[in-house]
């Protein structure tokens, strides 16, 4: 089994890495731009098209708001960069929002965060995909006949490729990220200079089409509430921010200082394509429609169910640089990838939380441990099993999973912001310097504006989405809160039970004497090794224990017993039941009722097999055996191994994988070459 499972892992993740690698696997500033802030960068690719897919409810004279929806997401954009700058240089340590809050708000603020982000994170994977899945589906009638399977099957390729280690996915994902970047400020730029300098009319496809108002002359509260609501849909540009706050440690040094610079220009990068793409939007006359079949008009008619609506990027390249054209290909299929790739973020957020969640003891301690390729693999399998399920429960539809998003993130912001507000008022009183005293008031000053318009946000989003979907992600954020909640209880009273009082007790008292048993079933080499070793142990009493399932066979075994003069006493149980696991349990207990002070050791004699269907023919009674003493007060057991032949056979194989190779094991290339060592003056080496 070992072989069946290792030439495979080899393949798909690589060699095993040393942990003193681990220096190797951070990110410079050019790798951790597209790793930490794909998800953001890749929203342009949507987000626009959400806020007009909102005021299309109002017609087309409701896209006149637009630019002043825009115009609130930059300025929510830049102040929560802004108050993330504050935190990651005064939280350098990974813990991100949820360290703040747990720092500065208390354990069940910090909490809450971390349900917010963990159900955030499993959702931006399930939207990413589920949207490229979507762009590719637009070309590809294939992709669009089986989204669910080909969706689940992005994300088990993005787990393979996590699993490699955060640097090498890094590398994977920056190339089509820039390109996507380059291409969108190409698209921009092409766009401005045909329609400024040359006086071009660029229309995009939908240009010439009508658009039926499901309510037309909104006014009041009404028109105020459909354009909050097409704002918090605007805000799913902002989402993943908060993962480089979460992901400093993975940051080259100086870590903070870097991770600030990405945040910069991850927030400068995205609002300037956020805002670029709904400009030329309404140069282009995008129109757009929550229900296209019957709200789309062409010529008087609706379009009907075979018409496929593109997304706002989509149609804004077919505009600008021509539909089908080379640039419109290139500038489609670096969309659609970066999509994909927008996971990675979570990918890399996801993980790094959970690890401290877990050292925290919130969640599972195997998530705290790195893998063979010093990432913590645990947490990648955890993340991508539960993006998978909602992919599967959703049908991979993007417009339902993504009236799920954003709430967690603002309700982290938040949380995070106010914790950081009482941050500064906690370090103030003792800061004496005035210099420093000047940045942290200013600091504050950031930071409370953050926790205010974020605060704000967060009830605009709870108001325009709880009954479109947003009540799933906060009953996922209670589900992960009461879990966490409930394993810490666990921890916590496993390591009260198990610490050691001031006063010894039981547990550091010598036992009067151990009564030795090995159990017997017939007389061969593993028995008269249990024999052996139990002789050696020296106890206070020893016997040989057998339980009478056949009558003849025991016969034979006290027979053979008493033939070979073995001086260990034979004593056996009859089972009328013919049950053996049951027989010995009642007889050991009976053994600590008697003497509650002794300690029962019991030898199972068992073979050591070397293939994997042998386990099935062999110690399955000696498992149960274990199983059921395990839980008996008092009790030592031990395993007596014998090695058969099949074992040596699995040792040899087992040499031969260590000294296989598996493709990409080997590094190719120059090797650095030895250290020379010094000459003259130095100690000569021991024994010259």
């Amino acid at each position: 089994m070992s072989k069946l499972t290792d030439v495979p892992k080899r393949l798909l993740i690589g060699r095993a890495l040393r942990s003193d690698k681990l220096g190797e696997t951070l990110l410079p500033k050019r790798i951790a731009l597209p790793v930490f802030a794909s998800d953001p960068l890749s929203s342009v690719a949507y987000a626009p098209g959400e806020v007009l897919l909102v005021l299309s409810v109002a017609g087309v004279s409701a896209y006149d708001y637009s630019p002043w929806i825009a115009v609130a997401v930059v300025v929510l954009m830049f102040t929560v960069v802004a108050s993330y700058r504050q935190n990651v240089h005064a939280y350098p340590s990974g813990g991100g929002d949820y360290e703040v809050a747990t720092t500065n708000l208390g354990p069940k603020a910090g909490l809450t965060v971390a349900s917010a982000l963990l159900v955030d994170y499993v959702l931006t994977v399930a939207v990413s995909i589920s949207s490229g899945v979507e762009n590719l589906g637009s070309a590809v009638s294939f992709i669009a006949d089986h989204k669910v399977p080909c969706a689940i099957g992005v994300i088990v390729l993005l787990t393979l490729m996590n699993l490699r280690g955060v640097r090498e996915s890094g590398k994977l994902f920056a190339i089509p990220t820039y390109v996507f970047v380059a291409g969108v400020f190409l698209l921009m730029l092409w766009g401005a200079y045909r329609g400024i300098v040359r006086g071009d009319h660029m229309s995009a496809p939908t240009a010439d089409y009508d658009l039926h108002a499901e309510h037309s002359g909104l006014a009041g509260f009404a028109l105020v509430f459909l354009l909050l609501r097409a704002f918090s849909s605007g805000c799913a540009a902002l989402t993943g921010v908060e993962a480089i706050s979460n992901g400093v440690p993975a940051f080259r040094k100086p870590k903070s200082k870097n991770a600030a610079t990405t945040l910069a220009l991850m927030g400068g990068l995205a609002v300037t394509m956020f805002c670029g793409i709904i400009a030329l939007a309404m140069a282009t006359d995008v129109k757009m429609a929550e229900e296209p079949a019957r709200d789309l008009l062409k010529d008087g008619v609706a379009v009907g169910d075979d018409y496929t609506q593109n997304p706002v990027i989509s149609q804004v390249a077919a505009a600008v640089f021509g539909d089908g054209s080379f640039l419109f290909v290139v500038l489609a299929a670096a969309t659609a990838l970066v999509l994909f790739l927008a996971a990675n973020t979570a990918y890399n957020g996801f993980p790094l939380l959970g690890s401290i969640l877990a050292q925290d003891r919130y969640l599972p301690r195997q998530l705290h441990t790195r893998g063979d390729r010093l990432a913590f693999s645990n947490g990648i399998l955890m993340l991508a099993f539960a993006a998978a399920v909602l992919v599967y429960l959703y049908g991979a539809d993007s417009t339902k999973l993504i009236q799920l998003y954003i709430v967690g993130v603002f309700v982290s912001f938040t949380l995070s912001q106010t914790g950081m507000v009482r941050h500064w008022n906690r370090h103030l009183p003792a800061e004496k310097d005035p210099a420093k005293r000047r940045h942290m008031i200013r600091s504050r000053a950031i930071n409370a504006f953050g926790a205010f318009f974020t605060g704000l946000v967060l009830v605009v989003v709870l108001l325009t989405k709880f009954t479109h979907g947003a009540w799933v992600a906060l009953l996922g954020m209670v589900i992960f809160y009461v879990t966490m909640t409930a394993i810490r209880r666990h921890y916590d009273s496993v390591s009260d039970e198990l610490a050691i009082d001031g006063e010894p007790g039981e547990e550091s008292v010598r036992p009067s004497r151990v009564h030795s048993i090995v159990l017997v079933s017939k007389i061969h080499k593993p028995t008269l090794r249990a024999l052996a070793y139990a002789k050696l142990m020296r106890s206070g009493s020893l016997e040989a224990l057998s339980i009478n399932v056949d009558p003849a066979e025991t016969k034979a075994l006290q027979a053979e017993w008493h033939e070979r003069g073995l001086d260990v006493p034979l004593k056996v149980l009859d089972s009328p039941y013919r049950e053996i696991t049951r027989p010995v349990v009642d007889y050991v207990r009976g053994l600590r009722r008697e003497s509650p002070r002794d300690v029962v050791s019991v030898y199972i004699p068992e073979y050591v097999v070397g293939r994997w269907y042998e386990h099935l023919l062999h110690n399955q009674s000696a498992l149960r055996l274990k199983g059921r003493l395990l839980f008996t007060p008092g009790v030592m057991v031990t395993s007596v191994p014998w090695q058969l032949d099949s074992s040596e056979l699995a040792k040899k194989r087992a040499r031969k994988r260590a000294e296989w190779s598996a493709p990409g094991a080997v590094r190719r290339g120059p090797v650095t070459p030895p250290k020379r060592e010094k000459t003259g003056g130095g100690r000569p080496p021991a024994g010259t």
